[in-house]
């Protein structure tokens, strides 16, 4: 089956992947609906049974490894620390 590959970044504090870029690969199968191949003149509009109607799932390519935090993660943080602060210097 075709899927896409999502180059980007691997955080490993956090474990998660930011993507960059991403490209479909193509399976070459002539009954995938996204193929290049696909035997029937409208993808779109193919009707038959036999076709590949999903993709299937992407695949992830860390072309940067960062030992850091990602973006997400430090706002969470920031937002979190910032909720706490709120909440001590109104209390008193």
């Amino acid at each position: 089956m075709c899927h896409n590959v999502i180059d980007g970044r691997y955080h490993t504090e956090c474990g998660h992947f930011v993507g960059m870029h991403s490209e479909v690969h193509d399976c070459w199968r002539p009954n995938c609906l996204f193929s290049k191949r696909h035997l029937h003149s409208a993808p779109l509009g193919c009707k038959s049974q036999s076709c590949i109607r999903l993709m299937a799932l992407p695949v992830k390519n860390p072309i940067r490894i960062s030992p850091t935090t990602c973006g997400d993660c430090i706002a969470i943080e920031r937002a979190a620390a910032a909720a706490t602060t709120t909440t001590t210097t109104t209390r008193s």
